[in-house]
C-alpha cells in the first residue's frame, strides 16, 4: 500500500532497530532527529504513522500537541515512546493529541505488531465501498510520496472506456462485475511492492517498477480485450458495438467496453503535485485512444522531450456534408450562433479534424463509403460521425461505422441536443 512512517527519535542505534522491524514491501520508514526536518518530512511524506520517543528534547506531551496541530487535515496515527510507565504520563501525551502510547523498554514483535494494526486500520478507513482498493484520498498521498521520492518509479493511470453506456445497456451489476474482473486481471499481474489504488469510478493508478511498466500495461491491455467480449451478448460480440435502449438513443453506435492506458516512467520532470502528476496521466491517456480496443501510451524519459505532454485547445469545429444547399444553410447558421465553427471540407489526411461530421448518406448510401473510409483513418479517431439519411435502414449505416443514425426528417433541435452531448463526452474524456 505504500505505507510511510515518520520516526522522530534522536538515538540512532533504538531508532534504527525500530525502522528495520517496520519496513517491507509495501512500508517505507524515515527517521528524523528533531522538530525542524519532523516538519519538512510531514510536508512532503503526509506519514500515515508518526511515532515520537522522548529522547527528543521537548516535552513529550507538548511535541505531541504541536504535531496534531501541523496535521489536522491529514490526521496521522502519533504513537509515543516513552521510558515512563507512570498513568499520569500516559494520559496526559493521550490528552494533547498521541494514539498510542508505548513504554519502553518494548518488545520488538509487540511493537512491530502494533504499527502494523495502525497502518491496516488506516488503510481500511480509506477504501472504496465497491472495489476495496485505496481512494483517492490515499492514492494522492501515494503519488506525492513518489514526488519526493529518490526511489525510481512508474506510474500508469488506467481508464475504462464505455463504461456508463455498457451499464445502461447491461445494468450497473453488469458493470460493477466488468470493473471487479479488470481489477482481478491488474492484481495477478502486479509485483507485491507495487500499488493499485482507485480515482474515481473509471480510473485506476498503479505504482510500479520503471522496468515492467510497459509490459504490464500491454499485457492489462491484452487480456482486458480477450476476456471483456464474455460479458455481451453473443449479437453484440458478433456486431462489435452496442445499441443503447430508449427512443432517442436507439440510433447511437456504441464501441465496445475498452482501456485505456497513460503512463510516466521515472519521468516526473518540474512536477511538483499529485494533481499535476495526474492530469499529465490523463493527457497522455488520450494519446492512446483509437478507433476500437484497448491501447496504452507511455511518456519515458529517453523518448520524451521536456513539457512534451501538452493539454490542447478544445475543439468545437463541426464539418458539413448536406447536399440540400437550404438545409445546410440552415445547419450552419445555426450552429455558428450556438458558438460552433463549421466547415464544408476537410483534409482527410491532415491531423487536424473536426470534433463532429455531420453526413449525408445519400439516396444510394454512397456516403456511407466516406463514413468507413474516414473510421478507417487514425487521425479520426476522436471524430464523432452523424449520419443523416431518407433511408431507414439503421443496421447498415452504423455498420458503415457511424456513431449516430439520425433518420430524415430530424428536429434541429435534437441534432442539436446530440452535438452537445460529444462535445462534452469528448470533454469529459
Amino acid at each position: 500500500m505504500l505505507s510511510n512512517v515518520l520516526i522522530i527519535d534522536k538515538r540512532k542505534e533504538l531508532s534504527t532497530k525500530y525502522k528495520k522491524s517496520i519496513e517491507d514491501e509495501q512500508t517505507t520508514a524515515v527517521i528524523t532527529r528533531n522538530l525542524k526536518d519532523a516538519l519538512l518530512k510531514i510536508q512532503t511524506t503526509d506519514p500515515d504513522i508518526i511515532i515520537i520517543s522522548d529522547s527528543i528534547e521537548e516535552n513529550l506531551s507538548d511535541f505531541c500537541n504541536k504535531i496534531r496541530a501541523l496535521t489536522y487535515n491529514t490526521r496521522p496515527v502519533i504513537i509515543a515512546l516513552s521510558k515512563s510507565a507512570d498513568s499520569t504520563d500516559r494520559i496526559l501525551v493521550l490528552e494533547n493529541g498521541a494514539d498510542d502510547f508505548l513504554s519502553e523498554p518494548v518488545n520488538i514483535d509487540e511493537f512491530k505488531i502494533r504499527i502494523k494494526a495502525h497502518l491496516r486500520r488506516d488503510v481500511e478507513s480509506n477504501l472504496d465501498n465497491k472495489t476495496l482498493l485505496p481512494n483517492k484520498k490515499y492514492v494522492r498521498k501515494a503519488i506525492k510520496r513518489i514526488l519526493n521520492s529518490e526511489n525510481k518509479n512508474a506510474v500508469l493511470l488506467i481508464g475504462i472506456e464505455n463504461l456508463a453506456n455498457y451499464k445502461s445497456v447491461y445494468s450497473d451489476v453488469a458493470g460493477d462485475k466488468l470493473v471487479q474482473t479488470l481489477i482481478a486481471i491488474t492484481k495477478s499481474a502486479l509485483e507485491a511492492s507495487d500499488f493499485l489504488g482507485q480515482l474515481n469510478d473509471t480510473n485506476f493508478v498503479i505504482v510500479t517498477n520503471p522496468y515492467s511498466a510497459e509490459k504490464l500495461a500491454a499485457f492489462l491491455t491484452f487480456a482486458f480485450d480477450t476476456v471483456a467480449p464474455k460479458f455481451y451478448s453473443s449479437a453484440d460480440a458478433k456486431r462489435g458495438y452496442m445499441l443503447l435502449k430508449g427512443d432517442r438513443m436507439a440510433g447511437m453506435r456504441i464501441n465496445p467496453v475498452s482501456i485505456l492506458i497513460g503512463g510516466i516512467v521515472d519521468n516526473y520532470g518540474l512536477i511538483k503535485s499529485p494533481e499535476e502528476l495526474i492530469e499529465k496521466l490523463y493527457s497522455i491517456k488520450k494519446i492512446a485512444k483509437i478507433p476500437c480496443g484497448s491501447n496504452y501510451a507511455i511518456d519515458r524519459l529517453k523518448l520524451a522531450g521536456e513539457n512534451s505532454v501538452h493539454s490542447l485547445p478544445h475543439n468545437n469545429s463541426i464539418y458539413i456534408n448536406e447536399p440540400d444547399e437550404a438545409l445546410a444553410l440552415l445547419l450552419r447558421t445555426t450552429l455558428e450562433l450556438q458558438g460552433y465553427n463549421t466547415t464544408d471540407s476537410i483534409d482527410a489526411d491532415s491531423n487536424e479534424q473536426p470534433a463532429i461530421i455531420i453526413l449525408d448518406s445519400n439516396d444510394d448510401l454512397s456516403g456511407l463509403n466516406i463514413c468507413r473510409d474516414l473510421k478507417s483513418r487514425l487521425n479520426f479517431v476522436n471524430t464523432k460521425i452523424i449520419v443523416t439519411s431518407n433511408i431507414h435502414d439503421k443496421a447498415a449505416i452504423l455498420d458503415a461505422g457511424a456513431d449516430l443514425y439520425l433518420p430524415k426528417p430530424y428536429e434541429i433541435s435534437d441534432l442539436i441536443q446530440w452535438i452537445e452531448y460529444f462535445i462534452k463526452d469528448s470533454r469529459l474524456n
